[in-house]
């Protein structure tokens, strides 16, 4: 199984299907992103307490992180329908306005990939988050005139995997921006354990903590590997994931202790040994990997980063001393910054004494 399926951290439409039961569907029943939930309980609670829709929030992250969980807790929460589509599907102002004229009052619409909404489109909701109102042109050319419909009020929930590609414009209208962070292991252990009873698999606190270990700080990897686990403990064990068992398993998918799979791994050989350490440039490490620059840029890297393992330089990228030290490699004595060449000293800059007694200018 590759990276495709096992560790990559988006869900292909099967095993979205799939996410919905395992979802947390309460805000106390989602774990992790402490500081984020204490911010929503008082968004939450004071829009309650009015009896109005809660300010537009935008959720920013990588993917796996549970954006998507939280809109629905945003709308079981202020118990509002909710509607779903994202950024891609929305290819006209029409679709958008079909949807804005669906919605009831207090509904929550969530649009995932916001960074992904063609520009028309992102027009139309300016005003409907502003003033919950929507502009429609009727006709075409001098004969053409727009009236302006009154919407309900709406709470749009946005997420985006690319906070920089999100406009201007466009965020400054959402009332509340929050970032989710990678999970801690504790945090993976806890999503783990409820996701087992969920599924109804034994699980103990070891094979728990193994699994959490190697998901890469993502709820959706730690549920994927959870799943191959346990298909592995039926087939080669009794069916109760231990230590020993989640070991032998993630060790058979070609997952190592740090999360990192063949493909990674592959990445890493190639600046060590290869390269033997040395800067390389995008495009010529994607040759070598046999993948798509974009890919190793947007897939491959970010983790590898975030664990310590690469880090891009100006002359390209570079594997650490982590990275060797991983894969039982010496790592390679530090290069020597270039001296700055000997030039003429300035006037007025002071140096050794001069044959005459003097200090030299």
């Amino acid at each position: 199984m590759g990276r495709e399926e096992l560790l990559a951290p988006t869900a292909d439409p099967v095993e979205a299907a799939e996410e919905t039961t395992l979802r947390p569907h309460r805000l106390d029943e989602f774990v992790g992103q402490a500081r984020l939930k204490e911010h929503l309980e008082i968004l939450l609670g004071a829009a309650r307490a009015r009896g109005q829709a809660v300010d537009h929030i935008l959720f920013a992250g990588p993917p796996g992180l549970g954006k998507t969980s939280l809109s629905g807790i945003v709308a079981a929460e202020m118990e509002a329908g909710l509607r779903i589509t994202s950024g891609p599907a929305l290819e006209r102002a029409g679709d958008l306005a079909a949807i804005l004229t669906n919605l009831d009052d207090g509904d929550v619409l969530f649009v995932d990939e916001g960074h992904r909404l063609p520009r028309a489109v992102e027009e139309v909701l300016y005003p409907a988050m502003e003033d919950f109102q929507l502009d429609i042109v009727i006709g075409k050319g001098p004969s053409a005139r727009s009236i302006r419909l009154d919407l309900p009020r709406f709470t749009l929930v946005g997420a985006t995997t690319r906070t920089g590609l999100i406009t201007g414009p466009l965020r400054d209208r959402f009332g509340f921006v929050a970032r989710l962070d990678y999970y801690a292991t504790a945090d993976l252990e806890a999503i783990l354990t409820r996701a087992a009873r969920i599924l109804g698999v034994p699980l103990d606190a070891g094979g728990a903590f193994e699994i959490a270990r190697r998901s890469r700080g993502t709820p959706r990897i730690a549920n994927r590997l959870l799943k191959r686990v346990r298909d592995y403990a039926q087939v080669r064990s009794d069916g109760a994931i231990t230590t020993a068992t989640a070991e032998a398993a993630l060790a058979l998918f070609d997952v190592d202790e740090r999360g990192l799979d063949k493909l990674d791994r592959a990445l890493l050989v190639s600046l060590c040994e290869t390269f033997a350490g040395a800067p390389v440039g995008l495009a010529t490490l994607a040759v070598t990997l046999g993948e798509e620059p974009d890919t190793v840029e947007d897939v491959y890297e970010p983790f590898l980063i975030k664990e310590g393992f690469l880090q891009r330089t100006p002359r390209g990228r570079q594997a650490t001393a982590a990275a060797f030290r991983h894969l039982g490699l010496e790592p390679p004595p530090p290069t020597p910054e270039p001296r700055p060449a000997a030039g003429p000293r300035s006037r007025g800059e002071t140096g050794g004494p001069s044959l005459f007694g003097e200090p030299e200018v």
